[in-house]
């Protein structure tokens, strides 16, 4: 017989509830540093990078101009679908059935009191208001009407509370005296609060006991007078907002029939009263605006009063959204309110943002420069650099998805044979001949499955080092023809290639316009095109050779990507001269200092850019001349070229 506990036991499985999914994969950067490093190379700062990330968004989730627009759509549709009159045009109708159904009533009596009755109808002033104030102390013939002027009053006081307290238009439907003499209280008592703590009393005690006493008026639950004051004052000021979004006229009419409010003109009393408190307590509240709205379907006081309140949250999420204000995070999106506003989606997608901006910051991939700016860290480059290396590879392989293959350390290429392991070896093992030994033993008796006797390592010859210059030009034709980014990307390239498989290699990176420089890696991927006539390929070489001499016992590797004949060289004095077409002086001096490099045994490639028939005949001529090739690539395909070019240097 089965145990009868086990079948009281219950199971209920649901999405984890306790923080943070433990076993939610790690959050993908990849991709955006992707688009952050080909804007960084683009010319943006990272600052910048990062924000346009932001904006556009990041693997179909919508980014932060998406959701703007959606926020401004939103304020759109609401003005243009609406107007504000609905109580105005709501108490018309209701007046009109009165004054209709009296004079029907009137019509039917053939006496003087009737007649005099329709001229006192007949003498109404045209506004609704002072319509409405006239028959407070009409003595009415017809039921129906005297319920329709009921009616009127009911309806002003429902839509006055409306506006300020949550839920009460319908509270207060067929409200009884009691009801309305219970409103008057809680709006007496509420006035007394706020204006004991206005003057700095405590109010703490009297909080609580209000809350006791009137806290169904209040579902929000507000936990101290501040937070009811502040809950009071958004709303009252999106009712000010109503107001002066509508005309004189109306504005006038309206603010006479709050008088009738409930035939008891106390409720507009103590409006005026709190209005009066709350902007003298929260002058920062947006008292003065208004909105323009132009539709069709009207609105009570409350539904207007609500729309105006949203369009105060709107204008603030679009301000949040912007993020263009001093000290603006992601975190400062009020992410409920944007759920609230525009969709569960909408909150997804600013939620990833956020979390994709911190992750970006935990990672460590930015680091502050000493004037506040944000740069690129090492660990940033190298990923840019992996990502783009395998593009590279895969360019390469001729076919993608080629799974990556890392292999470990510069002791040595592999000879094909192997040796016991000795205290201090950090070759590889060699598997099959570590299996094989154990097994030999085994067979002989040992019982042990592995003993460190059994262990032989592959045997690896020294490895060819080489030291390897590589010369970009940086002239303003490279920006203008669209070069700029491939030229970059080829050197993130061949840079992630070295210092991750061939760490014994030896790079410079050597940038030439007018003038040229080494650089490091940080510096070539943020560096700004700037106008600058020069090509000066005569001062690179200068520095590549000091680069080749510190690294004499490496083998020499000098690759140049330009898309320009030489225009200018390095005078003795460190100026630059330049003129075009090319002087034979600057000819003079590149070549000279070509032959130079081409003593010292160095390996020359020249990737040659565009299709500058003088420049092909030029690169031709020198390429001949110091022994080495030319290579014409597209600009996608560069960065293939120079790596697949340096391994083949290399072996």
């Amino acid at each position: 017989m089965a145990d009868p506990r086990r079948r009281r036991l219950r199971y209920a499985y649901g999405p984890y509830a306790g923080g943070p999914d433990p076993l939610a994969p790690p959050f993908d950067i990849r991709s955006a540093m992707d688009q952050i490093g080909r804007d960084v190379m683009e010319g943006s700062s990272p600052r910048q990078a990062l924000q346009e990330l932001l904006r556009r968004g990041l693997d179909g989730r919508r980014g932060l101009d998406d959701l703007t627009r959606q926020v401004w759509e939103r304020r759109r549709t609401l003005q243009r679908d609406n107007r504000l009159d609905g109580t105005l045009q709501e108490v018309r109708e209701l007046l009109q059935r009165a004054l209709d159904a009296e004079r029907q009533s009137l019509g039917n009596e053939n006496s003087d009191d009737a007649r005099f009755r329709e001229m006192q109808l007949d003498a109404l002033p045209n506004d609704t208001g002072g319509a409405v104030r006239e028959l407070n102390e009409y003595d009415w013939r017809s039921a129906e009407a005297r319920q329709a002027y009921e009616d009127i009053r009911d309806l002003l006081g429902r839509e006055m509370l409306d506006q300020r307290f949550q839920g009460m238009k319908q509270a207060m439907e067929n409200a009884t005296p009691e009801d309305v003499e219970r409103i008057h209280e809680m709006m007496s008592d509420l006035n007394d609060l706020l204006e004991h703590h206005a003057a700095g009393q405590d109010t703490t005690d009297e909080f609580r006991e209000f809350m006791q006493k009137h806290g169904d008026f209040f579902p929000e639950n507000p936990q101290n007078t501040d937070e009811l004051a502040d809950l009071l004052a958004q709303r009252a000021a999106a009712a000010q907002r109503m107001l002066n979004s509508m005309s004189a006229e109306q504005r006038a009419e309206l603010m006479e029939l709050a008088q009738q409010a409930f035939g008891d003109p106390r409720l507009a009393q103590q409006m005026a009263r709190l209005d009066s408190m709350l902007q003298a307590m929260r002058p920062g509240e947006d008292w003065e605006g208004s909105g323009r709205f132009r539709g069709e379907n009207p609105m009570g006081m409350g539904k207007a009063t609500r729309a105006l309140e949203e369009l105060g949250q709107l204008d603030s999420l679009a301000e949040q959204l912007s993020q263009s204000y001093p000290g603006a995070r992601l975190d400062d999106i009020d992410l409920d309110a944007l759920t609230e506003m525009l969709g569960e989606q909408a909150g997804v997608d600013a939620r990833t943002l956020s979390q994709l901006e911190r992750e970006l910051q935990r990672q460590g991939l930015f680091e502050r420069a000493a004037d506040g700016s944000l740069l690129l860290s090492p660990k940033a480059l190298r990923r840019l650099g992996q990502s783009i290396l395998r593009d590279v590879a895969e360019q390469l392989s001729g076919r993608s998805g080629q799974r990556d293959t890392h292999r470990a350390g510069a002791a040595g290429d592999a000879t094909g044979a192997t040796r016991p392991w000795a205290f201090g070896d950090t070759e590889a093992w060699s598997v099959p001949r570590t299996l094989l030994n154990a097994q030999l033993r085994r067979a002989a008796g040992d019982p042990r499955a592995l003993d460190v006797s059994d262990v032989e390592i592959v045997e690896t010859e020294q490895r060819t080092r080489a030291a390897v210059a590589l010369l970009v030009d940086t002239s303003w034709s490279m920006v203008a023809e669209g070069r700029w980014v491939p030229m970059k990307r080829t050197a993130l390239a061949l840079h992630q290639l070295i210092s991750t498989r061939f760490r014994g290699d030896a790079l410079q990176l050597v940038t030439f316009g007018r003038h040229a420089q080494s650089v490091e890696l940080g510096e070539l991927v943020g560096l700004e095109g700037a106008y600058a006539q020069g090509t000066n390929l005569h001062h690179a070489l200068l520095l590549a050779g000091q680069h080749l001499r510190k690294n004499s016992d490496a083998t020499p590797v000098v690759l140049v990507v330009t898309d320009g004949e030489p225009t200018a060289h390095l005078e003795p004095d460190g100026e630059a001269y330049f003129d075009y077409p090319p002087s034979p002086y600057t000819l003079r001096a590149t070549i000279g200092e070509l032959d130079k490099l081409a003593s010292l045994k160095a390996a020359f490639t020249f990737f040659v850019l565009g299709d500058d028939p003088r420049l092909a005949v030029f690169m031709d001529d020198v390429a001949k001349r110091v022994g080495g090739r030319v290579v014409n690539p597209t600009l996608d395909g560069l960065g293939a070229e120079v790596v697949a070019d340096y391994l083949k240097r290399r072996s």
